[in-house]
């Protein structure tokens, strides 16, 4: 899986939890979700297992994921400004 980049969202409330959201690109391909669940809501190109292993990545650096989306302003994204990984 090479030229993967991720996009990371600020810090939103959403249903009185707060969650930031993940994108994973990869020329048109896309994997759209969200942690701390490390869930995909949107998956276009990738294949079962492709999303197994970035959900395993979200998990495996879930730590550093909130940390750094806790600095993000979430209107920032809004602006087409995204902190790529």
């Amino acid at each position: 899986m090479n030229n993967i980049t991720l996009d990371l969202s600020g810090v939103v409330e959403k249903d009185g939890k707060k969650i930031a959201h993940v994108r994973f690109n990869r020329g048109k391909d896309f994997a759209e979700g969200y942690i701390p669940d490390c869930v995909f809501t949107q998956v276009e190109g990738f294949t079962d297992d492709e999303v197994s292993q970035l959900t395993d990545y979200l998990k495996a650096n879930l730590t550093d994921l909130k940390k750094r989306a806790a600095h993000i302003n979430p209107l920032t994204g809004l602006m087409g400004k995204k902190e790529k990984e």
